[in-house]
């Protein structure tokens, strides 16, 4: 009989290197973890309507709904209570309110700021960002003013969105997030802040944001879709990533205080770029398709739904944002009160 071998230390003593002895309990998992996800770190946009008890469900954007102001206000004190403590609004104007300035926009009876008011009055530490541009109260749907041969003016514009956010900022507002792609309104927003004695509210720049295929379902919700023409003067060219550090790094020189990149879950490198440039807070969207996507998967039964925004909304943090713009921000803050 030949004679055995005597087992080494190791079978394969050359293996010095084992990642995964720091993968072999949760309790090392969770020691060495590098990206965390909390409520905090969400923002739950939110659809206004006129009237009173309604709760309207958006067709394409499954467990998103249009809520009335006395149910939104029921929505944002669950939602503080989950730790969501930062939401953004969306108005839905009734198409006999629009017209081609949006003038509805500069109404200080208009919907949006009565839901400012109200929410700060009912949730005080509830941090109240408004989004500002002019699609949801043109009749053509686009967020700039159009001259007579169409084209989206891009400077008298700017009057219109500082007099929005200096409205915004009378009823409430913590947050002006400027979504217009306007070539300077932030430097034009920030002194009409200050020059109204807002020096101390926040603009958060959708500084990259890009014409994407992905915004179908959002502008359902708002009955705001171009009525001509799209936005690729404006919005940014998915084919490009320095394009986006010029535009972040002229709303950094022009005022910002934070950064927003639109959408998020397939911009992840635009992110990573942006996080590498500046030392300002970074927010990632997680935009309606994008959301629509998972949901629809999952209602497939193709993906785990839970574990799907979970990953997707950690990615997006590892990338480098540090808040987070998502329709599923209830959901994933009572998955995460729940781990």
């Amino acid at each position: 009989m030949p004679e055995l071998l005597k087992p080494t230390l190791s079978p394969t003593p050359y293996l010095i290197k084992r990642p995964r002895r720091n993968r072999k309990t949760v309790a090392i998992r969770d020691l060495v973890q590098e990206t965390f996800l909390r409520p905090s770190q969400l923002v739950a946009p939110l659809f206004i309507v006129e009237g009173t008890n309604q709760q309207i469900p958006i067709s394409s954007m499954p467990d998103v709904f249009r809520y009335s102001l006395d149910l939104l206000l029921k929505e944002v004190i669950q939602l503080y209570a989950l730790g969501i403590r930062a939401i953004d609004l969306f108005p839905v104007i009734a198409a006999e309110k629009k017209d081609a300035k949006g003038s509805e926009s500069l109404n200080p009876n208009a919907l949006l700021y009565k839901t400012i008011k109200a929410i700060k009055q009912e949730v005080p530490d509830m941090c109240v960002m408004v989004d500002v541009a002019l699609d949801p109260f043109t009749d053509h749907g686009h967020d700039g003013l159009v001259d007579a041969s169409g084209r989206i003016t891009n400077d008298n514009t700017l009057d219109v969105l500082a007099q929005m956010s200096v409205l915004a900022a009378e009823f409430g507002a913590d947050v002006i997030a400027p979504s217009d792609m306007m070539d300077g309104r932030v430097a034009h927003i920030r002194h009409a802040l200050d020059a109204n004695g807002f020096s101390e509210v926040n603009i958060l720049s959708y500084a990259a944001k890009y014409a994407s295929s992905l915004y179908g379902p959002f502008r359902d919700a708002l009955s705001s879709a171009p009525k001509f023409g799209d936005k690729k003067t404006y919005q940014m060219n998915p084919a490009n990533s320095r394009e986006a550090l010029l535009e972040c790094n002229l709303d950094e020189e022009e005022g910002a205080d934070m950064l927003l990149i639109k959408p998020a879950m397939l911009y992840l490198d635009i992110i990573a770029k942006v996080r590498a440039q500046t030392h300002l807070p970074i927010g990632g969207y997680q935009v309606s398709g994008e959301y629509a996507m998972l949901k629809a998967a999952a209602e497939r039964g193709w993906i785990d739904e839970n574990r799907a925004f979970l990953e997707s909304l950690l990615s997006i943090r590892r990338a480098g944002a540090d808040f987070i713009f998502t329709y599923a921000a209830a959901k994933v803050a009572k998955l995460l009160t729940l781990s």
